[in-house]
């Protein structure tokens, strides 16, 4: 039986064919048989775009036509009483009942596409990688910073903490080991957006600005939600700030080897059976001894020297930043030409609504349960989008990318000469307190 395809791979097919390439080779790169590559070329040449839109083995009369709706019955019944239920769940619930199931079973497939004509699962998303700039080597400091958050940890008279840790790949600077409070009065219980931010923020106005920032696929960095991720505000930040952002491979915890090691040298040397007065303490302890590893603690990979001595010249990239300049460092033309280089798939819902980038656009319930093609085109900062048929439907304006949308909640105060907050300080006034003190600004 045929592999299914989906949109995408139909129209990387025709792709590579005109690209030259042999339908064996095109077989083999998609993972489909020859007959298929052969199908989809001849329903191209015959119907051009839409002839790619028909789903390959769907019969007009439903996925399961063939089978009686005493089945078909109880697989509804079974669904509707067990949403969680798979088509593989109820595949093997039917074998388990069939001394009272007449004639043949569908198979999990079939029971798949039967369930998405009814309404009651999402349609399949192709999948898609976000394009990354070429893995090359640390050849100097700050080429590549690594940064990672450890697992809640419970600190005496502080509570719960997060650390995040920030380290140069090539020098062994450790850059930056915030504690992150995850007490009660946070909504979230792991770091947020507005957390890396201030991390990275603290460690660009020491460090200057690096030329990457690596790091592992968490929710904050990649959108997990979509198999044709659309970058998250926290990598659309970095760029526009002119570092580009990478992803250390799945399962690979080897790739940031560097800053997995760093989260227990910290645990052992601040952490563990400590105690502290307040949040300030732990932060002061973890800035002082920062210090001390990097110009004291010898390194094995630097010949025994301490990285700072090691390197000298790590003491900065080279690439400023303040906090207060922010805005005008910011460049949204290095994101419009990333997001021209984008395709994204997603599924009209049937309010007429699909979501890009944490974003709602209202395309209209005529094309509810489709799903789209979506384009970017950096001249007018829209976006395209395209029926399955590839027939053109309509340009929308993008939202979400604006300076101040990207600064996130610190554009209400750089631009401020001075500014209070009420006593007791919350988590989000200690975060823009550290920063503007970093900073040498007023508060």
């Amino acid at each position: 039986m045929s592999k299914e395809t989906t949109l995408e791979e139909r129209m990387q097919i025709i792709e590579l064919s005109a690209q030259g390439y042999r339908d064996r080779q095109i077989a083999k790169l998609l993972d489909v048989s020859v007959d298929t590559v052969r199908k989809w070329r001849r329903r191209q040449r015959q119907a051009g775009r839409p002839g790619l839109a028909s789903q390959m083995g769907r019969r007009k009369a439903g996925a399961m036509s063939s089978f009686p709706a005493t089945i078909q019955q109880r697989i509804l019944q079974w669904r509707k009483a067990h949403p969680g239920w798979g088509a593989n769940t109820l595949h093997s619930e039917l074998k388990a009942n069939e001394p009272v199931m007449e004639s043949k079973q569908p198979s999990p497939a079939t029971i798949g596409r039967y369930l998405l004509e009814q309404g009651l699962t999402d349609a399949y998303e192709p999948h898609r990688e976000l394009p990354q700039t070429a893995e090359q080597a640390a050849a100097c400091p700050h080429d590549v910073w690594e940064m990672d958050a450890r697992g809640a940890e419970s600190v005496s008279g502080v509570g719960k903490v997060a650390l995040i840790d920030v380290n140069d790949r090539r020098s062994h600077l450790r850059l930056i080991s915030y504690p992150c409070w995850l007490g009660e009065q946070r909504v979230q219980r792991h770091p947020d957006t507005e957390d890396y931010q201030t991390v990275l923020r603290l460690a660009f106005t020491e460090w200057g600005r690096p030329q990457r920032v690596q790091v592992d696929h968490e929710s904050v960095f990649y959108d997990n939600k979509s198999k044709s991720p659309f970058p998250t505000r926290f990598h659309l930040w970095l760029m526009a700030l002119g570092i580009h952002l990478t992803f250390g491979r799945y399962n690979r915890p080897t790739d940031q080897a560097l800053t997995e090691r760093s989260h227990q040298l910290w645990f052992a040397q601040c952490l563990q059976g400590q105690h502290y007065p307040s949040w300030d303490a732990l932060y002061l302890t973890l800035c002082r001894r920062r210090d001390f590893l990097n110009l004291h603690l010898p390194c094995a990979s630097l010949g025994g020297q301490p990285p700072l001595l090691a390197l000298p010249q790590a003491i900065s990239s080279h690439r400023p930043y303040r906090p207060e300049a922010e805005r005008a460092l910011l460049d949204l033309q290095p994101i419009y030409d990333y997001l021209a280089q984008g395709r994204w798939f997603r599924l009209v819902s049937k309010d007429g609504t699909f979501s890009l980038g944490a974003q709602v656009y209202y395309i209209g319930t005529s094309y509810a349960r489709q799903q789209l093609e979506i384009t970017f085109d950096p001249t007018d900062q829209q976006l395209l989008c395209c029926a399955p048929t590839g027939q053109f439907i309509a340009r929308l304006p993008i939202a979400g990318i604006s300076v101040d949308a990207l600064m996130g909640a610190m554009a209400d105060f750089i631009h401020l000469p001075f500014f209070q907050f009420a006593l007791p300080f919350d988590w989000h006034s200690q975060r823009v307190v550290r920063l503007f003190e970093h900073g040498g600004m007023t508060t």
